[in-house]
């Protein structure tokens, strides 16, 4: 059987957070009554002019910055004409042969392997409008989201010498996690592929290996999860690696994925660049980046989600694993770390995050800008923690009413006289009371079965209802036991 080199480069389209639309003054928002938030330069009518959201411009150019992108000096919009319902003007604003933002790179680490995944522009353009298929052979056109601002960030293959393509299923899937990781670090866009405000489009091909040539892609839409993205690449690198084997020919077209039959099916034969015939828009002036501007913009990017992760593991001593969770989004990055800067134990901080707090925030459904917990209520417990106030036990049960209720520990330690029991005299009426009731148990213990340790100790914690200093319990036991 032949081998082959996968070929697979990545199209995707970002729509941005902005009050309004990428040149005009209707909102933006998500649904909505069919046609109401458009007006008549989004519909493209006569006689009417088109002026640039500057504040869409700027999250643009920030994210350009963040792939480590060349700025352009001055770039123009184009007109991207065709015919589809969708588009009332007939052709979209975008931009054709100097982008914003060109010739950067995306780190990602797959299977401990670090990779620069060549970007070969980010451009900006206009979104379009949307069309919902419905019985008897109608679709029902919805112009609202027509003039959005969109970005769209395409990779580059071959990539120059230094850089890296995508190469698996799982490169793809791991770079369009960490485009949009960055892009709501920046805080350009929510990324919420189910209502389309991130929108992935693969191109696959194979070639012989070692052959220079590409072979024919094909381009698979209407993906709509990380998890399709990986299945439907992989689905389309098997395709034509089959195709191929059996002596036919991969012919260039658009698919879809259909997740019932898990495999990819022919929407349309691919139309090719030359039919979009671009032009200058000749209704938008040229854009011209100052260059104190730029560096500005760059100025003012946050720390990024991968160097954030490697911060954090080698800063507070955390496992990459951890790191990686606590550095998922901005919110939660900055919530740990306003803890952890003040904490004794950072891993204790993770630990405590990464354990109760995310279990129960899963199991109640509430995000963690919902949540009654702040970092000054978890500092608090961990303090009465360290102070031996309460032990992890009794922590356990006042963080679940910390986060009902939004108490302090302080105040629920009070409230409930949860303070651990640190007097050794209670402490030893307790361990000696255990011992006596269990005579059995302790010759067992005596004859060699120390795992009993553990029992004793939970017997010891139910007569004290959990609020013994556990370190006092195990040094009287042991003392006791071996007497």
């Amino acid at each position: 059987m032949a081998e082959y080199d996968p070929v697979i480069g990545m199209e995707v389209h970002i729509e941005l957070q902005t009050n309004t639309k990428m040149f005009c003054g209707c909102k933006v928002a998500f649904g909505g009554e069919p046609n109401t938030r458009c007006c008549p330069v989004c519909l493209g009518l006569p006689g009417t002019l088109p002026v640039v959201n500057k504040k869409a411009i700027e999250s643009m150019t920030k994210m350009a910055l963040a792939l480590n992108c060349k700025i352009a000096d001055k770039c123009i919009f184009h007109r991207k004409n065709y015919y589809y319902p969708d588009m009332p003007k007939n052709y979209q604003i975008s931009q054709y042969d100097n982008p914003l933002g060109s010739n950067g790179y995306l780190e990602i680490e797959v299977n401990g392997k670090v990779k620069k995944i060549a970007v070969r522009r980010v451009h900006m353009e206009e979104d379009a409008g949307k069309l919902t298929h419905v019985e008897g052979g109608k679709s029902h056109v919805d112009y609202n989201r027509t003039g959005v601002p969109l970005m769209e960030i395409v990779t580059m293959n071959p990539p120059p010498p230094g850089l890296d393509q995508i190469e698996s299923a799982d490169d793809a899937r791991e770079y369009l996690r960490r485009l949009r990781q960055i892009a709501m670090y920046l805080g350009v866009s929510d990324c919420k592929m189910e209502e389309g405000s991130m929108r992935c489009e693969p191109n696959i091909s194979i070639k012989p290996k070692g052959q220079k040539e590409f072979g024919v892609k094909t381009e698979i839409k209407n993906l709509n999860s990380f998890r399709v993205v990986a299945l439907g690449v992989d689905y389309e690198l098997k395709r034509h690696k089959k195709v191929l084997d059996a002596g036919g020919e991969i012919v260039q077209e658009t698919r879809r994925w259909d997740d019932a039959h898990a495999k990819t099916v022919v929407m349309r034969v691919k139309e090719v660049e030359q039919e979009y015939r671009y032009f200058p828009e000749p209704d938008l002036v040229p854009m011209e980046f100052d260059k104190d501007w730029i560096e500005g913009l760059r100025a003012s990017l946050p720390e990024l989600p991968l160097a954030k992760q490697r911060r954090f593991a080698a800063e507070y001593g955390l496992s990459d694993t951890d790191a990686e969770i606590l550095t998922d989004t901005r919110e939660m990055a900055d919530f740990y770390e306003s803890i952890a800067k003040k904490a004794k134990d950072p891993k204790a901080v993770a630990n405590w995050i990464l354990g109760d707090f995310m279990k129960m925030m899963n199991a109640t459904g509430t995000a963690l800008a919902d949540t009654k917990i702040t970092p000054e209520l978890l500092c608090g417990m961990l303090e009465l923690i360290d102070k031996g106030t309460i032990n992890r036990n009794i922590a356990k049960k006042v963080f679940e009413e910390m986060f009902e209720t939004g108490k302090s520990a302080a105040q629920i330690v009070k409230e409930k006289g949860l303070e651990q029991v640190t007097d050794t005299g209670a402490i030893e009426g307790a361990v000696d009371a255990v011992i006596a009731a269990h005579p059995a148990e302790v010759e067992r213990f005596k004859n060699g079965e120390v795992k009993l340790m553990g029992f004793f100790v939970g017997q010891i914690m139910r007569e004290t209802k959990g609020k013994a200093n556990p370190a006092a319990i195990n040094k009287l036991l042991s003392e006791k036991l071996k007497s």
